[in-house]
């Protein structure tokens, strides 16, 4: 790679060693996330967040990016596993659905919604929400 003209074989090799090892870092460092951060900061879901539905067990977060929707159902505090669910329906389409006993969040659920209008609903302990046709 580096064995040409004025770089004797050695220094290529530490030289390569080296690039590869910044390589691996810096793909470790994308992969892992720059630190801890809270549990909040984290997403499931690509995209930037759009809306951010608050009700009083928990949050309804959607997320889109230029074809897909993205929404969660993530409750105010962790404890045991409770009733949760999450549903995302654009319009024309059926609805994408995640219900379950979750501790945390429930979700995510994407829908392709490219020039579509979605509406988004959210349970968390038998409370609930949801939005009317958004993001049109």
């Amino acid at each position: 790679m580096f064995g040409g003209v004025g770089v004797p074989r050695r220094q290529a090799r530490r030289l390569s060693l080296y690039l590869l090892s910044l390589v691996l870092a810096a793909a470790a460092l994308v992969l892992a996330g720059p630190g801890t951060g809270s549990a909040d900061a984290v997403s499931a879901c690509v995209g930037r967040p759009t809306r951010t539905v608050a009700f009083a067990t928990g949050e309804l977060r959607i997320y889109r990016t230029r074809q897909y929707v993205c929404a969660l159902a993530v409750a105010r505090r962790t404890g045991p596993p409770r009733p949760m669910s999450v549903s995302l329906q654009p319009r024309g389409g059926r609805p994408a659905v995640n219900a379950g006993r979750f501790r945390f969040q429930a979700g995510p659920v994407t829908v392709h919604a490219l020039n579509r209008c979605v509406r988004a609903a959210a349970t968390v302990d038998g409370r609930a929400t949801a939005t009317g046709w958004i993001l049109c």
